[in-house]
């Protein structure tokens, strides 16, 4: 729609998703109302279904598993994300390490061992596609302008700085297997979430020595 208005040499105002349809209404241009106001009607009844559903998630998460509360406190990780982690481990004791997760949802790069190298290959994708799906937007929420100071953000600004082919990408799949280990071991001890609970540790190491 955006796109079509701009054609006209008009723009639409700039809003979230959620009240596109609130605030484009009335700011169609004449020549393009026909044809857009059932596009605008169709995003509106979608936008009511998705709250619905947004709603029914959280009486869910609620009423069947509260632990998702300790999934949520990290910044980026919704009830989607907390549910289909939860339902996809199943039981956070089947692995003895946190670190195990990260392997386990696929986010563990392929290695082709031959002769004297040990090249590092793509992740190999295997688990769940939708959690390590989820688990990736939620990267990119931390990695990105509203995502808060944090050992996860530093960690992949860090690889991002790097540079080379795709380094936002592995930037963004580093993140997200750290993330995968975070939400474990938040779920594992029940403890509330530090951002920079590494750079603290660091820090008083320093001063230690």
């Amino acid at each position: 729609m955006r796109g079509a208005v701009k054609s006209f040499g008009e723009r639409l105002p700039k809003c979230s998703a959620s009240s596109f349809h609130k605030r484009v209404a009335g700011r169609l241009p004449e020549e393009l109302k026909t044809a857009l106001e059932p596009i605008l009607d169709t995003i509106a009844s979608l936008t009511i279904r998705i709250r619905a559903y947004d709603r029914q998630l959280e009486d869910l998460a609620e009423s069947l598993y509260p632990e998702t509360r300790l999934l949520r406190q990290v910044p980026g990780v919704g009830t989607l994300t907390a549910l289909a982690f939860m339902l996809t481990i199943e039981d956070p004791e089947r692995f003895e390490d946190s670190r195990m997760v990260g392997a386990y949802l696929g986010f563990v790069p392929k290695k082709d061992q031959s002769g004297d190298s040990d090249p590092q290959r793509r992740i190999s994708k295997r688990g769940d596609r939708m959690l390590r799906r989820l688990l990736v937007g939620s990267a990119q929420y931390l990695l990105g302008p509203f995502g808060e100071d944090s050992d996860l953000k530093r960690h992949g600004e860090k690889i991002a700085e790097r540079g080379g082919t795709n380094a936002k990408k592995r930037a963004v799949v580093a993140v997200a297997r750290k993330l995968s280990v975070l939400l474990h071991r938040l779920w594992m001890t029940g403890e509330a979430y530090e951002p920079l609970r590494n750079a603290r540790r660091s820090q008083e190491s320093l001063q230690g020595t």
